[in-house]
């Protein structure tokens, strides 16, 4: 039975990892342990400037603010395939709900891949921000899929590779939910798992960010300069069962608006993946998910399709 967290669960929070502690191995098992308990966790002190972060919030706020005319030219084409451009987005969750959101998709890296007619020219600092993001957000995502390999005995770009090694995109999203109401009547995010395989996620101090966790929903208390780290459906399924792919959702407030900004680290849409060769190897060691196309796998997750 879903519910908010009750009494018992009410301190209960995501664990907190600090990244400037000296001894890299005790970071390293914390972030391995919090994956494989929770499929969500919180760094702080890590190496993306705090300064960066609210300038990226500056940027993002001020183009979800300006007139619905100057967003509609960075728009999602109504033919496209793809996520990139700016749209709101309306659907009912499993209940019933009505789920609202406006936002922008684009990708970040690599340079290959990036489309700037999805970037906001207004404002002006919007682009020259958001690359300096991306720079430092890549770095942090590989070391933490380092230590997440060293967790599977692997080599430590064992994860990376898995994912697609230099052709791994970076899928950044502004999420805005503007006040509502009655809060139990409209959503921000249905309940689900992530399809990429590792979600990095910044967000103004009205975060509405929930995870389940033995049977409770816990609200993901989230530092200003701390970015949350979500394992998603690839990390999941490329660990063998290993780590988790977290059931997490998104509220509205009564009374703020809340933006978030997740950036989804997931393969090329052609890229093959699934347990990695080291991990069923062995005898004892029978691969509990099959391979799959990443395209073929984001469709059928898309549709709920079976999997497996």
């Amino acid at each position: 039975m879903e519910t908010n967290a009750n009494q018992e669960n009410a301190s209960l929070d995501i664990p907190v990892i600090d990244l400037s502690n000296q001894d890299e191995e005790l970071v390293a098992r914390a972030v391995v342990k919090a994956s494989e308990e929770w499929g969500i966790f919180q760094v702080v002190n890590h190496s993306v400037p705090p300064e960066l972060i609210r300038r990226l919030q500056e940027v993002g706020k001020e183009f979800f603010e300006l007139p619905e005319t100057e967003k509609e030219a960075v728009a999602k084409p109504k033919d496209s395939m793809d996520t990139e451009g700016y749209r709101t987005m309306y659907h009912k969750d499993l209940e019933g709900r009505d789920a609202w959101v406006d936002h922008l998709f684009h990708r970040i890296w690599p340079p290959s891949r990036v489309t700037y007619r999805f970037w906001p020219k207004n404002p002006r600092e919007y682009i020259e921000v958001t690359e300096e993001y991306a720079s430092h957000l890549k770095k942090l995502s590989e070391k933490i899929m380092e230590w997440l390999s060293e967790g599977l005995g692997l080599r430590r770009e064992a994860l990376k590779e898995g994912l697609g090694g230099e052709t791994v995109e970076y899928l950044m999203k502004i999420n805005y939910y503007p006040p509502c109401a009655d809060p139990d009547l409209v959503v921000g995010a249905p309940d689900h798992t992530d399809v990429n395989g590792i979600t990095l996620l910044v967000a103004n101090e009205a975060l509405g960010l929930q995870a389940f966790k033995d049977d409770n929903w816990i609200d993901a208390k989230c530092n200003p300069s701390g970015i949350i780290v979500i394992i998603g459906d690839q990390i999941l399924r490329m660990s063998n069962g290993k780590y988790k792919s977290v059931q997490h959702r998104a509220t509205r407030d009564k009374e703020k608006t809340r933006i978030s900004w997740p950036v989804f680290v997931e393969s090329s849409l052609d890229h093959v993946f699934g347990p990695l060769p080291e991990l069923i190897s062995g005898e004892d060691s029978a691969p509990k998910f099959k391979p799959y196309v990443y395209k073929d796998f984001k469709f059928r997750k898309l549709k709920k399709l079976s999997l497996d």
